[in-house]
């Protein structure tokens, strides 16, 4: 059955489209048509005039609603799609942080049986994934035939793979992370986390540690973003990196280091490289509280519209009242005032704002034209993970992954692989 999206204003990667429908055929986007074109087989869906786009995709998200990534549990798990799903996010990578070298390799391994089996072809490099046990749910998500709008019952956001803040970070820059998981890349653990090759999607480590421009080769050899992030690394180090395979910025200004001088000679850190070194995709967290406008707009300005990619790094504290204790690994945090914090308030914890609602931060807060900010936040992600050929952008044969957007961008209704996932 095809069925048409009308009635709506259709974000497009370069422009707003109005007076078109999209079309649907099972999973897939057929393309875009005019309403006064669809054909009486077509089944028709009126948005009232309000926002199509594509489906959301958090490349760095932590949990939501008291839960985390590293919880090995299914109903936490469930929990935190589900609530991604209702906001708009139809894609994610679950993000893991440090914790024991078995502990984070049992995380993976919950990781891999999350995986949806359609998404286990796409998976580049030709890695397959091992036949484990798939949530239940899942497996009757995957198999079930599709059917557009007959499908009523909640869904919930589509597990793309791993994002791993690794152990091997500095402690200097630890942030919010525990300081008693860090450890070097040349300490021999590194081998039981790549036996997940296949689940990992993100790697963040320092690339000033020893062992850790080995193992950026190793990781972009097998398929997997190097990410530089918590990292005290001085731009030549940053570049050296990058001539191993480094291209991935974790959470601009958040634990990274800055200018320094050395004696006379001034010393750009990670900061300056990424505003300035091409050929790195960069995270920002536009919650308005980690950042202020000042420094998202210096962002936006220097890295400009296609590589710079929206993240909530949204934690447990999301969707949570302020004074919320909640715990992650080893650590416990506080939600504060729209934020997640350490308990002594040194340091944020993440965030406790989801993606849907970056949008107009970006929009009203920073300028950010709405096409450009709803790039950052679908197809430059979808790019940076090297899924931009089926997902991130309303396009022929790309995923069915669909947002109608109020203007406030509450999600009104959300489609996933052709399957409206709230109703």
């Amino acid at each position: 059955m095809k069925i048409a999206l009308t009635n709506g204003r259709i974000v497009l990667p370069d422009r707003i489209s109005a007076g078109q429908a999209v079309v649907i055929e099972g999973d897939a986007i057929v393309g875009l048509a005019a309403a006064d074109d669809l054909g009486s087989e077509i089944e028709r869906f009126d948005v009232g005039g309000r926002l199509i786009t594509p489906g959301l995709i958090d490349i760095h998200t932590h949990g939501a609603l008291g839960h985390s990534f590293n919880e090995r549990d299914a109903a936490a798990w469930t929990a935190i799609l589900q609530e991604n799903a209702r906001r708009g996010v139809t894609s994610l990578v679950a993000t893991i942080a440090p914790e024991p070298i078995s502990d984070l390799v049992a995380c993976l391994g919950f990781v891999r049986s999350w995986i949806s089996p359609s998404l286990r072809a796409e998976r580049r490099m030709g890695f397959a994934v091992r036949a484990e046990a798939i949530p239940a749910a899942e497996q009757e998500i995957a198999s079930a035939p599709t059917t557009g709008l007959a499908m009523t019952e909640q869904t919930h956001a589509r597990v793309l793979g791993a994002h791993l803040e690794s152990p091997y970070v500095s402690p200097a820059q630890k942030g919010a992370l525990d300081p008693t998981a860090m450890r070097t890349p040349d300490d021999g653990s590194v081998d039981a986390l790549l036996d997940y090759a296949d689940v990992l999607r993100i790697f963040v480590l320092a690339p000033e540690l020893s062992g850790a421009l080995d193992l950026v080769g190793r990781l972009a050899a097998l398929g997997i973003v190097p990410a530089v992030g918590h990292s005290s690394a001085k731009d030549e180090q940053v570049a050296a990196a990058m001539r191993a395979g480094l291209r991935h910025v974790t959470h601009i200004w958040s634990s990274m280091s800055s200018v320094v001088r050395e004696g006379p000679w001034r010393k750009p850190g990670v900061l300056e490289s990424a505003l300035v070194f091409d050929g790195l995709h960069v995270e920002m967290i536009a919650d308005n509280r980690h950042l202020p406008a000042t420094l998202m707009k210096l962002a936006y300005k220097c890295i400009g519209p296609d590589r710079l990619c929206v993240i909530s790094d949204a934690t447990n504290g999301a969707g949570l009242p302020t004074g919320t204790r909640y715990r992650m690994g080893g650590m416990e945090y506080v939600v504060g005032d729209g934020v997640g914090m350490m308990l002594d308030g040194a340091a944020f914890a993440g965030s406790t704002t989801l993606l849907n609602q970056m949008i107009p931060v970006l929009r009203d807060v920073v300028g950010v034209p709405l096409v450009e900010a709803i790039r950052m936040a679908t197809l430059n992600p979808a790019r940076a993970i090297g899924l931009d050929a089926t997902l991130g952008s309303i396009a022929p044969g790309k995923r069915a992954d669909l947002a109608v957007f109020e203007d406030d961008f509450r999600a009104w209704r959300v489609m996933i692989e052709g399957w409206w996932a709230n109703e």
